[in-house]
């Protein structure tokens, strides 16, 4: 091989390699031991860690209701909103080429092939048009990034975000999203860059990703976590320290942005930016083609690895730590009581390792 072609080849593997190297951001609680520093202490160190955050929607289960608001039993046709004489669409669900299943909300998109789930039209009107997305991982989960849900044919007019934290026995509202956030609900319209750090956990409703600017150019609605973390961390994230310290000492802030389950509620759909038009009530429906959800498990910084066990995600637990969010002693290591590991002191935090008993002779 000529010295040309095998440098060309290697600019070509650095090129590939690159995005994956600069990906992997280093975290300082990325391990749950070290080698001690100091001469008096040979041996290992335990520190706090956590495991490396993904895009959850690869581990959730989807489930859809009321019975029988997925589209395509029996077949419909639909139309536009920007064109209410297109009604060329149709869903059937005995049809794998025109049925919308829920499951089409967390695929990969392959070949540049949009495919989302859909549901019936407003056909009942005035009747409301309602559906609930229920996403749920059987494990307490900290979101790290913005959550994305993305809408074909246009975003509802009226939804909010749900969270539990209590694996969807109990419920409570994480944000509520209108084109009228006074009329929807009847609270005043706010942005995340209306937050101080004294309210930053403050349950909004906004308008930012509900009024009307079109069904293509804009489908993301958004519940901005970024922006939440940059109120301590600056804009660019920089001072994850400050973050981490906010973390252990502002109450109620950790819990915040923890969940076993999310739920979205439709209440409304996209209208077009006009009234309903009830005589050409095909053109109103709801349509979700994916849902981003950056998390990590909930470990109690206890441990680094999140795996599959049993169809179910399990904390990889060490610390002498034990259950699915780590969150109690093993037996035989209760000397004191259990703690979650800790951010502070900076820059490696404590580890409230649990312990065995001093045997006494």
């Amino acid at each position: 091989m000529s010295s040309t072609c095998w440098l060309k080849g290697l600019f070509i593997l650095l090129i590939i390699l690159l995005p994956l190297c600069s990906s992997q951001v280093s975290s300082p609680f990325d391990s749950c031991s070290s080698p001690s520093a100091s001469e008096a202490r040979r041996g290992w160190q335990f520190l706090p860690c956590q495991p490396p955050s993904t895009n959850m929607k690869e581990f959730m289960q989807i489930r859809v209701d009321p019975p029988g608001i997925t589209c395509g039993n029996p077949p419909e046709r639909f139309c536009t909103l920007e064109n209410p004489y297109l009604c060329s669409d149709e869903c059937d669900a005995s049809s794998p080429d025109l049925s919308h299943p829920p499951q089409l909300m967390g695929d990969r998109e392959r070949g540049g092939l949009i495919t989302y789930w859909q549901t019936v039209t407003w056909s009942r009107y005035p009747e409301p048009l309602l559906a609930n997305i229920t996403l749920s991982w059987n494990k307490s989960l900290e979101v790290v990034d913005d959550i994305i849900i993305t809408f074909e044919y246009g975003r509802p007019t009226s939804m909010v975000l749900e969270k539990s934290m209590d694996k969807g026995v109990t419920w409570q509202p994480y944000q509520y999203y209108a084109d009228d956030c006074l009329e929807s609900f009847g609270m005043s319209p706010k942005q995340v860059s209306d937050l101080a750090p004294t309210n930053l956990t403050r349950v909004i409703c906004t308008e930012k990703y509900s009024r009307w600017v079109g069904a293509k150019e804009e489908k993301n609605v958004v519940f901005e976590v970024r922006a939440r973390f940059s109120v301590f961390a600056g804009p660019k994230l920089i001072n994850m320290d400050a973050l981490y310290t906010r973390m252990e000492t502002m109450k109620g802030l950790r819990d915040f942005f923890t969940f076993s389950n999310l739920r979205l509620r439709l209440l409304r759909p996209a209208l077009g930016g006009t009234y309903v038009q009830s005589d050409n009530l095909l053109k109103y429906f709801y349509a979700i083609s994916n849902i981003d959800i950056p998390a990590r498990c909930k470990c109690n910084l206890h441990a680094s690895q999140c795996v599959m066990r049993d169809a179910t995600l399990q904390c990889d637990c060490e610390h002498n730590t034990g259950g699915q969010d780590c969150q109690r002693c093993k037996g035989g290591f209760r000397s004191r009581s259990w703690k979650p590991g800790s951010y502070l002191p900076l820059p490696r935090g404590t580890a409230n390792t649990c312990e065995a008993p001093v045997s006494r002779v």
